[in-house]
């Protein structure tokens, strides 16, 4: 059932992508295609793939939720399961996003933060001057104590510092750009 779901989802992506995204998802580890899994176009093709494949195996347990929801490509993701979008209007949508966001230039830096929202939201604004803050974002909030931040690599990393200072862990992620921050603001235009 996964299988299946995930073949119907990469030939609706495949349409719209540069290459085969199931050889990209399933390339040999340390080659030039599974690094291209880091490249934002694939990632978040393959994002919006797995989430998907993964609701169809839920639904084959004859697990149905009342409601989804989901950030960021989750939410394309939920948008879809849900009925809003067709999949092949879903997966059009991926892919230019991807594309687009793929598109701006590389740059910025993302670390998740093992704290809580309203602790690192008021440490933008005590460890980072004002116009370093305004260069950071809070990214998104996967827990009660993980928040991820996004923006200019020297402000978010100052933060990190931070953070890891007063013992709290934090995790660098690799990332080719700067998600959810104010460098994805040119692709608005």
């Amino acid at each position: 059932m996964v299988e299946a779901a995930l073949d119907a989802v990469c030939a609706c992506l495949d349409e719209w992508l540069p290459r085969p995204l199931r050889d990209v998802l399933f390339a040999e580890p340390e080659t030039p295609e599974a690094a291209l899994l880091n490249e934002t176009v694939f990632t978040q093709a393959g994002l919006f793939a797995v989430e998907v494949a993964l609701f169809r195996l839920l639904e084959s347990w004859s697990i149905t939720p009342d409601y989804v929801l989901g950030h960021s490509i989750g939410g394309l993701a939920a948008a879809h399961v849900a009925g809003i979008l067709s999949l092949p209007d879903a997966a059009y949508v991926v892919a230019e996003r991807g594309r687009l966001m793929q598109q701006l230039p590389d740059g910025g830096a993302m670390v998740s933060i093992r704290a809580g929202e309203q602790e690192v939201v008021e440490s933008l604004t005590t460890v980072l001057a004002a116009e370093a803050a305004a260069r950071v974002a809070v990214a998104a909030v996967n827990a009660p104590d993980a928040v991820v931040v996004s923006g200019d690599d020297d402000a978010v990393s100052a933060l990190a510092e931070h953070w890891s200072a007063t013992g709290h862990r934090t995790r660098r992620l690799a990332v080719s750009h700067a998600f959810h921050s104010p460098h994805m603001d040119p692709m608005l235009d």
